[in-house]
């Protein structure tokens, strides 16, 4: 089986499939680095993925659209700024 990457440049899945690291990429942010922002960062990153899904739905429409995976990414990681927004509301809610 040939190798795409060394083992140091290769991560794997849950499903256990290699996937690229963040070495000389960009990537979405994960819930453990998002975690860790105020929730008016979180608004100010959730206000940026939904202009950047929006400018992404308008190259496609108009075929200037290179990476159609990006608009799957900028989706996934709206909806994980959304649920951690929603798990600190939760929980301002809960202390007061």
């Amino acid at each position: 089986m040939p190798s795409t990457g060394t083992q140091s440049d290769l991560a794997h899945s849950a499903r256990g499939s290699p996937v690229m690291s963040k070495k000389g990429r960009k990537m979405a942010t994960n819930a453990k680095d998002l975690r860790g922002q105020t929730p008016d960062q979180l608004r100010d990153r959730l206000a940026s993925l939904k202009k950047e899904s929006f400018n992404l739905r308008f190259q496609q429409a108009t075929g200037q659209l290179e990476n159609t995976a990006r608009m799957r990414a900028a989706r996934r990681e709206a909806a994980r700024v959304m649920t951690l927004l929603n798990e600190k509301a939760a929980q301002a809610a809960q202390e007061a």
